[in-house]
């Protein structure tokens, strides 16, 4: 079996941004999906670096996937990594497998040794948000009734990610959590989103003014390329300290093993390498005691379905993000889709990914043009110092 095409799938999801997925062919007619992670207005860069490394791709045995990676990363690259190739070369890896498990009739899982539980536990994410505590509280309170998922995250923080907010932002994350707190109860896990932004003073201070509410985690304190601030933080507070989803490769997460800096790493499976990566990321943190909770502001389609085929056979995996959001237009061109139900989705047992794509609605859905915001000016400055 030889690749004979390789297309790239830029598509709206109607929020968020644009959503990649990549479609290989081959000369017996098996067809694998896979998807690159992307951000708004980085998108085209990861698509084109999809194109570029598939030229490499045609005429190649789709079963060879360690070696392709191996030499995309030594001569493509010229061992010079970052965002936009790694993502690229995850959407690639994942459709690869994809085309190996329908060539074998088997799932991906069942190729990694098998799974290890029949179901993996979700957290939904892409519902917050409001102008008010209690608006957060109210829609927690309502897709918590109506979806029965048993864990929620969201980001509390108002404003411009910055390192040195100042006091009141603080102090209304630290509203906001209380308010959905009451508005579920106990029993639901909630865990809190910091995305980056914070010094570790201040990721401290907030992190033990959250601990009486019992938060399930407290997810990417301090910019990832500074370990030691992390880890700093999780030494500083109860609540479990999350890392991981803007590290790629086994290479990025090596020292967040080595020093224990988290407590769970959150590797995204369409940017840090793919299925077989991921794989490996789990395995090397499980020595130490960390916890796996796959990254996945991915579509719950392609993104998602992969997720599921690594994470069936990690021991030491917790919980994997479900977006929420964009569920619905995920579902609209999928074949197959992966329903959650209660907060759990079943491990498929079709082969491959376990899901297919239904060209035509993606047809429907055209790329747009989406910035992530406003870039502040000095001006803008003025209301945090």
């Amino acid at each position: 079996m030889k690749v004979t095409n390789v297309e790239t799938h830029l598509w709206d999801p109607g929020q968020g941004k644009n959503f990649l997925f990549v479609k290989i062919e081959t000369d017996e007619g098996i067809v694998g999906w896979g998807e690159a992670y992307t951000q708004a207005d980085r998108d085209t860069q990861v698509e084109e670096h999809v194109k570029q490394i598939a030229r490499y791709l045609e005429g190649r045995d789709p079963f060879h996937i360690r070696h392709f990676m191996h030499v995309v990363h030594e001569d493509f690259a010229t061992k010079r990594g970052g965002m936009d190739l790694h993502c690229a070369m995850s959407g690639i890896e994942i459709a690869l497998w994809d085309i190996v498990g329908k060539a074998m009739g088997r799932p991906v899982y069942d190729l990694l040794g098998g799974p290890v539980r029949p179901r993996l536990k979700l957290y939904a994410n892409g519902w917050s948000g409001g102008d008010t505590p209690q608006e957060y509280g109210e829609r927690a309170a309502t897709l918590v009734a109506e979806r029965g998922f048993k864990a929620l995250k969201f980001d509390p923080f108002p404003g411009p990610w910055t390192e040195y907010p100042p006091r009141g932002a603080l102090e209304e994350a630290v509203e906001v959590v209380t308010a959905v707190r009451e508005a579920v109860g106990p029993e639901v896990e909630l865990l809190i989103e910091v995305h980056r932004r914070l010094a570790p003073m201040n990721a401290i201070r907030v992190a033990r003014e959250l601990e009486p509410l019992k938060p399930y985690w407290f997810e990417e304190p301090c910019p990832p390329d500074n370990i030691p601030a992390i880890k700093e933080v999780k030494e500083a507070t109860t609540i479990p300290v999350v890392t991981g989803e803007a590290l790629y490769t086994r290479n990025e997460f090596r020292e967040v093993c080595e020093t224990r800096a988290a407590d769970i790493i959150n590797p995204d499976i369409c940017n840090t390498g793919g299925i077989w990566e991921l794989t490996q990321i789990a395995a090397m943190a499980a020595p130490f005691y960390i916890g796996v909770s796959p990254h996945g502001w991915n579509s719950t389609s392609v993104g998602c379905a992969a997720a599921i085929q690594a994470s069936a056979g990690m021991p030491n995996f917790l919980i994997y993000e479900y977006m929420v959001g964009v569920e619905a237009a995920s579902r609209e061109v999928t074949i197959g889709y992966l329903e959650p139900e209660d907060g759990y989705i079943e491990i498929p047992t079709e082969p491959g990914l376990g899901i297919d794509v239904d060209e035509d609605a993606l047809k429907k859905r055209p790329a747009v043009t989406r910035t992530r915001g406003s870039v502040r000016t000095v001006e803008d400055e003025r209301q945090w110092h």
